[in-house]
């Protein structure tokens, strides 16, 4: 299987409009109806690629699969990490997409960027998402406790991390090397 990344265009609207309208679509991270025409506005505005957060376009084997996305944050107010997520839509997920995607997204943002810390977080009952952070290069860290709001209650999360000297992901049988923007990225070698 064939595993890309690339910038959102817009005939990838109707994707986002889909997430923010569908319950259920988007898995366990569903928080409730969402303004359908958000996406739109933020693709004029940046094209999805902004300084702090940003999203890429999953496609396996030349489908839209789903998306990654990036956001910066600090522990300390001035040493920057990402936090990357991804949505698979339903029929993609399952397939080994997700941990190459988020390999992929891992290694871009070492070879783009200068962050020390990528990290991710999951639900614990999100076994499969468990299994891809980790298939992708990333350590458990631990349980964050009441974290977020979710079905009408406070829910634990648990949070990964991958460090940008860790070593790379199991290849297995497939590669994670990615072009993205013209650029080839082994996210085993940053």
């Amino acid at each position: 299987m064939f595993v890309e990344l690339r910038p959102v265009v817009e005939e990838d609207l109707e994707l986002f409009r889909r997430f923010a309208v569908e319950p259920g679509l988007i898995g366990l991270d569903w928080g409730g109806f969402r303004d359908a025409q958000a996406p739109v506005r933020r693709f004029a505005e940046d094209g999805f690629l902004g300084e702090e957060d940003s999203r890429l376009i999953v496609r396996a084997d030349d489908e839209t699969a789903g998306l990654v996305s990036w956001r910066s944050g600090s522990f300390d107010g001035k040493t920057k990490y990402w936090e990357i997520g991804i949505a698979l839509l339903p029929e993609y997920r399952g397939r080994g997409i997700g941990w190459r995607a988020q390999a992929m997204l891992t290694g871009y943002l070492f070879h783009h960027t200068p962050v020390q810390r990528i990290q991710a977080a999951t639900h614990p009952e999100n076994i499969a998402e468990q299994k891809s952070l980790e298939k992708a290069g990333f350590q458990l860290e631990g349980v964050i406790r009441a974290c977020e709001f979710r079905a009408g209650e406070y829910r634990d999360g648990y949070l990964y991390s991958k460090l940008r000297n860790d070593p790379g992901p199991v290849v297995g049988n497939g590669s994670v090397t990615a072009t993205i923007d013209g650029t080839t990225v082994d996210p085993s070698a940053h």
